[in-house]
């Protein structure tokens, strides 16, 4: 068992301003629809760094069942028609939307890329015009997560010590 340090975040009004520009030529990010190969493996290059695991432990037929569902929604950065990151909706549609697993894979970490992925998923999920989004970031997330968070319009609502297998 391990103890992390969990703070969970909030938004509740849609992102002001101008929609953000790609920051590298031959980026985009779109709602896409993967098979489970697909997403596992987006999933493994953007997670494993940051230790994700929930994806991975779940049966196949459940992650499908996930993936299939119109409440769950994954936006995909591509450059250059590589996949370089993704944001994860879920309860999409619903007064509450939780954002549950946004990176970048680490080679394309640096670049401007991660606050460009999340404004544009941001301004897609809030046309659905929900209440509330909220996601949750620990200690072990990447140290620019809180951060772009931030400026993307979130705000912290609580914190605390949780204790999860190892």
């Amino acid at each position: 068992m391990v103890d992390l340090l969990v703070t969970y975040m909030e938004m509740t009004e849609p992102p002001s301003g101008a929609a953000s520009s790609a920051p590298v030529a031959g980026a985009v990010a779109e709602r896409e629809t993967l098979d489970i190969a697909g997403y596992v493996g987006l999933y493994r290059a953007v997670g494993e760094a940051v230790q994700w695991d929930q994806r991975l432990r779940m049966k196949a037929a459940d992650l499908e069942r996930l993936l299939a569902s119109p409440a769950t929604h994954v936006h995909v950065l591509r450059v250059d028609g590589e996949a370089a990151g993704l944001c994860e909706f879920n309860s999409v549609g619903q007064s509450v939307v939780e954002l549950t697993h946004f990176g970048l894979v680490p080679a394309f970490q640096g670049r401007g890329l991660g606050p460009f992925l999340l404004d544009r998923s941001l301004r897609a999920i809030w046309s659905y015009r929900p209440e509330r989004l909220w996601l949750h970031t620990d200690t072990y997330d990447h140290p620019n997560a809180q951060p772009v968070y931030r400026r993307a319009g979130f705000r912290p609502y609580a914190e605390r010590m949780e204790t999860f297998p190892d």
